[in-house]
């Protein structure tokens, strides 16, 4: 279910419910409406309150299934959107990796064909054409993945044994230019937000500083008297962690100091 025909099942579900609640409201005041007091009107509107009241609890857990079922039918299309653009994005990897090797063989060519191949057939699984119908094709969702395919196929290594460097670039660059518009449209549907907390500048790095918290070392420390309280049954071993340790972090020192060095 896409984001747009979930939003008009909502819309239809929200009128419907507004609809009740406005009759409900009407019904239960039918006798202090003028002209309405005292008829056959505002007989068959009490009877219809008090209707509504009895079935308000068959009411909701219809309600609450239906959107129930609503939700799960999104969470399922976007699960099957999001397996899809991984396929994607794993295509256009082995696409590049065939217009960047030097030499290519029919085998790597009917890999990579076989890939683009899958990719495109299991779009099928996520979006019908666009204006299919009972006699007619429609047109395929996302054409760049065809012009993708159409871009490999004019490196055929059966039709062009001897394929020019630069016809394997111009191939390159149509594959990723494709692939740069299929991601700005087709993630769309994902309601993608920004991050709460992103890091936007180039060559960025950590910004707190060695150390911890009072209460942190204080346990450190506890736990460490209670384990020199125990004797180690392998002091081989933790000898050799704390001299890789120390190896690694290119510190000088005793193996005590090392440890606790590791410990932090």
């Amino acid at each position: 279910m896409t984001r747009a025909s979930l939003n008009r099942t909502l819309r239809r579900a929200y009128f419907w419910l507004g609809l009740v609640l406005v009759v409900s409201l009407a019904s239960k005041f039918a006798d202090r409406i003028p002209g309405l007091a005292g008829t056959p009107i505002e007989r068959a509107a009490l009877d219809l309150y008090d209707y509504l009241k009895d079935m308000a609890l068959v009411f909701v857990t219809v309600v609450a299934a239906y959107l129930a079922n609503v939700f799960q039918k999104r969470s399922k299309f976007v699960e099957s959107l999001e397996e899809e653009w991984r396929g994607i994005v794993r295509t256009k990897s082995a696409l590049y990796t065939y217009c960047e090797k030097p030499y290519v063989s029919t085998d790597d060519y009917l890999a990579a064909f076989c890939r683009i191949s899958e990719t495109i057939d299991n779009m099928r699984i996520v979006y019908a054409n666009a204006g299919e119908t009972e006699s007619l094709v429609g047109l395929y969702p996302y054409a760049p993945l065809h012009d993708m395919r159409r871009a490999l196929q004019s490196l055929d290594p059966r039709k062009h044994p001897d394929i020019a460097a630069e016809d394997k670039k111009l191939a390159r660059e149509a594959i990723l230019q494709s692939f740069y518009a299929l991601r700005e449209t087709m993630l769309e549907e994902l309601d993608l937000d920004a991050p709460a907390h992103p890091l936007l500048i180039s060559a960025g790095r950590r910004l707190k500083q060695t150390g911890a918290t009072r209460s942190a070392k204080a346990q450190q420390q506890r736990q460490r008297a209670r384990q020199e309280r125990t004797p180690s049954p392998k002091p081989d071993v933790d000898a050799f962690l704390a001299r890789i340790y120390q190896a690694e972090q290119g510190l000088d020192g005793s193996i005590d100091s090392a440890v606790r060095v590791a410990e932090r």
